[in-house]
Formats: C-alpha cells, sequence, structure tokens
C-alpha cells in the first residue's frame, strides 16, 4: 500500500469514529432531555399528591436515605395514577403510608437451627 491509501484509510477511519462521538452525545443529551422532562412530571404529580409537610417530610427521608425517597415516590405515583389518591394527601396519611411501606420493606429474620 501507498502512503496515499494509507493516509485515506485513516481520514475514514477517523471520520466514521467522529460520527460515532457525534451520535453519542446527540443519545446522551437526548436521555439527559427525557430525564428532565421524567423529573419536572413527578415533581408536578408530587405536588398534587402531597401537602406542603408531605414534601418537606419526603424531602428529609431523601436527605437520609435517597433510593427510598424514590421508592416511596415511584408508589405514591402508582396511586395516584390508579385513583386512589385525587386529593393532596394530609401529612398524617403520608405518615402512615409510610410506616406500611417501611414495614413492607424488612427484611425477614430467618433461624437456622442444628439439628
Amino acid at each position: 500500500m501507498s502512503d496515499e491509501e494509507n493516509s485515506e484509510r485513516l481520514e475514514e477511519i477517523r471520520r466514521k469514529r467522529l460520527e460515532q462521538l457525534k451520535q453519542q452525545v446527540a443519545q446522551k443529551k437526548l436521555a439527559e432531555q427525557q430525564q428532565e422532562a421524567f423529573e419536572a412530571q413527578k415533581y408536578k404529580i408530587m405536588r398534587q399528591i402531597l401537602s406542603q409537610k408531605g414534601r418537606q417530610r419526603l424531602e428529609n427521608i431523601r436527605m437520609v436515605r435517597p433510593e427510598f425517597a424514590e421508592q416511596i415516590e415511584l408508589q405514591l405515583i402508582q396511586l395516584y395514577q390508579s385513583g386512589r389518591i385525587t386529593n393532596p394527601m394530609s401529612d398524617q396519611n403520608f405518615k402512615k403510608i409510610l410506616e406500611k411501606i417501611s414495614t413492607s420493606n424488612k427484611k425477614k429474620d430467618f433461624k437456622i437451627k442444628k439439628f
């Protein structure tokens, strides 16, 4: 192969790689936009579901246990979408739901006895 052919092949490889990188950047931007839209929708629904005190309680939970707060949000949204929650939930009702969720998430202890 001549230097010119090698140069052309190298340039073609560079073009393909540049195109791949552009596609990856575009996909990443799209994913970020979708995530932002999801978060905005979730925020809007949470404002409809919870009272001010309930939202503050959820934010306090988020600071300590972010995964648990996310789980709570998803369950509340499911309840809202199924029609089980129609009005903003009082702080007392939210506490009751938190208790139910936290007790259902506790791991069961198993005792293994030797024979």
